[in-house]
């Protein structure tokens, strides 16, 4: 073997030629050398890729020069070396810029193709207990912080009883109000989002816990989701969405920078009147400032139509997107069972995120001080299972029997 930079490489099986164009050459990849550290062993990797499937040597050689581009035209060594679908997308579509590390759309591909080995493999389903609510809370009769740190335990407690050590349950928790419920959350088996918006702004803006250059973000394990909820709509004024869409980026790309996945929440019908294509031209929107989420949470669309519309639009920009979560604006189950059907036809769409409709009478009974522990535990462990079963029975296309 012999290494040529950005000419290439050759094998050579018997005695080397004069030349080394008589050699069997792979075609080598003229990209910005930013970190030589790694270089061999990532061209190793990429020769041993081909070797090992019995590929001819030029083959194995362009697998192997990739990966060493990849090396040196990014930081970081081994976490800079390509997936196999990161590879197969390079080579379709070709060097865009020299310096891969800034090429947008690679560096997406390179995120969401290493994600699983990262942050947990199968997310085929998402049965989330959404308790991050803090305004809401701290305006019931009783609230003290304590007091709503305790019912939020009390609320994992819940979560944990109708998982029972299974795949595909999650809860939504702050560190704020939360932190007790949200630390004994880890190890678990729970998938875990964090929200960072601070409750009801709007433009938005966050919890202070995350620093004004979001650095404390750097603290959180790896598994906990950045969940943000973004009150817009398409209709906001220039300055409404310069202010909002500064906290955005600045947000995805601390999010990006600590490793941790990230999940936009957006609630048009609170801000105006909405129809089937609104959601889809936020989500557009977003897309076009180079954000990524890897989880949508939308609110339940009435029509087949706006549904379709909204996966139309992240496909089109992120087929390889973690899915959609489907919120529950506090409606009554009969409703929530109605939305869960029209949503379960999506594949996109993963699950539901649902608060209130599982715990807002019950924070009200025990923060008031006229129901128990036991009593609330049991109580919203009934209301989320049975909203569970709801969702199961939409996505195997059934009506739910009570």
């Amino acid at each position: 073997m012999c290494k040529r930079g950005p000419l290439g490489a050759v094998a050579f099986e018997g005695e080397v030629p004069d030349s080394f164009d008589d050699g069997q050459t792979g075609p080598g990849f003229p990209i910005e050398v930013f970190n030589v550290l790694g270089a061999g062993d990532g061209f190793m990797s990429g020769l041993l890729k081909g070797w090992l499937d019995g590929e001819d040597w030029p083959v194995a050689l362009k697998y192997a020069n990739a990966c060493g581009a990849f090396a040196v035209s990014r930081h970081g060594c081994t976490p800079a070396y390509p997936s196999w679908q990161e590879l197969q997308f390079f080579f379709e579509r070709g060097i865009i810029r020299k310096d891969l590390r800034n090429d947008t759309e690679l560096e997406q591909v390179h995120w969401a193709t290493n994600r699983d080995r990262t942050h947990g493999g199968d997310r085929s389903e998402m049965r989330v207990f959404a308790f991050d609510h803090r305004m809401q809370m701290e305006e019931m009769e009783g609230a003290t912080p304590e007091r709503i740190g305790v019912f939020k335990r009390l609320c994992l407690d819940a979560a944990l009883r109708v998982q029972a050590g299974r795949p595909g349950y999650g809860i939504l928790c702050d560190g704020r109000l939360g932190q007790e419920a949200l630390f004994a959350a880890e190890g678990t088996g729970l998938w875990i989002g964090r929200p960072v918006e601070w409750p009801g702004s709007r433009p938005l803006t966050l919890e202070p816990q995350i620093g004004p250059d979001y650095g404390r973000l750097r603290e959180w394990p790896r598994d906990q989701v950045v969940k943000c909820l973004c009150f817009c709509h398409p209709d906001d004024d220039q300055d409404m969405w310069a202010a909002q869409e500064d906290v955005l980026s600045r947000l995805f790309h601390a999010a990006r920078r600590n490793d941790l996945e990230f999940l936009l929440e957006v609630i048009p019908s609170k801000v105006a009147s909405i129809d089937e294509n609104t959601t889809a031209r936020i989500i557009r929107r977003i897309y076009a400032l180079g954000i990524y989420p890897d989880w949508w949470k939308l609110e339940p669309f009435r029509k087949s139509t706006a549904w379709q519309n909204a996966v139309d639009a992240i496909e089109r920009n992120d087929p390889r997107t973690r899915g959609i979560v489907v919120l529950g604006l506090d409606a009554p189950e009969s409703e929530l069972a109605e939305s869960f059907a029209l949503a379960a036809r999506q594949p996109l769409v993963k699950g539901f995120a649902v608060g209130r409709t599982i715990f807002g009478q019950v924070a009200r009974g025990w923060l008031a001080g006229r129901i128990g522990n036991e009593e609330s535990v049991a109580t919203m462990a009934e209301n989320y299972g049975r909203l569970c079963k709801i969702w199961d029975s939409a996505r195997n296309g059934k009506e739910y029997a009570a």
